[in-house]
């Protein structure tokens, strides 16, 4: 069964994903421009990178949803409303991105998905420097 539909820009390859110890440093230390964005329950934290792509952490938190079956359903919700609503961020230089959870009991996936197409926007709007601007 094929489909007319493009899939490869529906994608979260491990490319994108953000693994960098250092990087991960980088991005919350609060230096090199990171700036932040909530929408609740979804908070990012975003800086400029020098990579071929935008990388992005999810984190929900133990202290926020005890049961691991809720978090792992909440990171499920975050990593799929970002593979659905990437492209608001075509236009933009490449970033890092954490999207942390930040409710403390499960909500439905049409209210993740809503509030992650506000933070991108709000994202897509804010005003980020060339990482060869931030060396300078």
């Amino acid at each position: 069964m094929t489909t007319s539909r493009n899939t490869t820009k529906h994608k979260f390859p491990k490319l994108q994903k953000l693994c960098s110890k250092k990087s991960i440093e980088r991005l919350f230390e609060g230096g090199d421009g990171s700036k932040g964005v909530s929408a609740f329950p979804v908070r990012a934290v975003f800086a400029a990178n020098d990579e071929e792509c935008t990388k992005v952490l999810i984190s929900v938190s133990k202290r926020r949803l005890h049961h691991a079956t809720d978090r792992n359903r909440a990171k499920r919700q975050l990593r799929e409303a970002w593979r659905l609503n990437n492209d608001i961020l075509a236009d933009t230089p490449t970033l890092n991105i954490a999207f942390i959870w930040l409710a403390d009991t499960p909500q439905p996936s049409s209210l993740i998905m809503r509030k992650m197409k506000n933070v991108l926007h709000r994202i897509a709007e804010t005003n980020i420097k060339q990482p060869s601007d931030l060396q300078q």
